[in-house]
């Protein structure tokens, strides 16, 4: 196999962070190219790989600065667009946990044996995995999709590949693993709260965000409003009926 150069820009590295990794002050790579299309996006530039080489960064870049943090960051977190379609991100894990990092990986869910094969490798094998969540399968197959692709429609697709993640994750210590929701209203309501909080494990820590109205990767949902705080409590609220690990971050 050929071997992937380390000077090609490949993501956008956050050398420091204390919100990223729970507990940990870590550093954070964000990865270019993602499969779905979440049309609340705001990393639009990753998803769609259009940031200018000269605001990216190298993985010799990432190296670089692991080496230099080692002893002071404890955390590595990789994140995207989706890290488990990067061809890089073994590489990465690798090297991160030569130095003595823990590596979290960030992931949206829907490639199952992907995270299998990375799981059931002692080298590639993350010490904490955090899912997003979006909403309920028939949503997945038409908004968070996009109708230019191949998963367009495909509702029992989603419904497995969400549970097939889930069950996968959910062998990892409660302590290790984490759940994420962007409160995106028209996309995330009562109904989806519900469906979610049935297919999660109860002891899950599921953390909910506030949706943002700008730079959205479909520009009309910049001119969504977010729910207001008593909106959001509601739901989170509801979450909590089923999954007492439920909270806005």
């Amino acid at each position: 196999m050929q071997e992937l150069p380390l000077n090609r820009p490949a993501g956008v590295l956050v050398k420091t962070t204390c919100v990223d990794y729970p507990g940990r002050l870590a550093g954070s790579f964000f990865l270019k190219g993602c499969n779905i299309r979440c049309p609340y996006c705001y990393n639009k530039e990753l998803v769609l790989e259009n940031l200018r080489p000269d605001n990216l960064n190298t993985i010799q870049e990432v190296f670089d600065h692991l080496e230099k943090r080692q002893g002071i960051l404890s955390g590595f977190v990789i994140s995207g667009g989706e890290p488990l379609l990067n061809p890089y991100t073994p590489l990465i894990i690798k090297k991160a946990k030569e130095l003595g990092y823990k590596v979290k990986i960030d992931t949206n869910g829907t490639l199952p044996g992907k995270l299998k094969t990375f799981i059931e490798n002692p080298e590639l094998k993350p010490d904490f995995i955090a899912m997003d969540i979006k909403c309920q399968p028939k949503k997945y197959a038409s908004i968070i999709s996009g109708q230019k692709s191949p998963l367009y429609g495909k509702v029992e697709f989603f419904e497995k590949v969400l549970k097939e993640s889930i069950d996968l994750i959910k062998e990892y210590p409660p302590e290790n693993r984490e759940w994420r929701t962007v409160l995106v209203p028209g996309l995330v309501e009562k109904e989806d709260i519900e469906y979610i909080a049935s297919i999660l494990p109860q002891d899950a820590s599921w953390q909910f965000a506030q949706f943002m109205n700008k730079n959205c990767l479909d520009p009309n949902y910049d001119k969504i409003s977010p729910y207001t705080e008593s909106e959001a409590l509601e739901l989170i609220k509801l979450a909590q009926k089923k999954i007492a690990g439920a909270a806005l971050r």
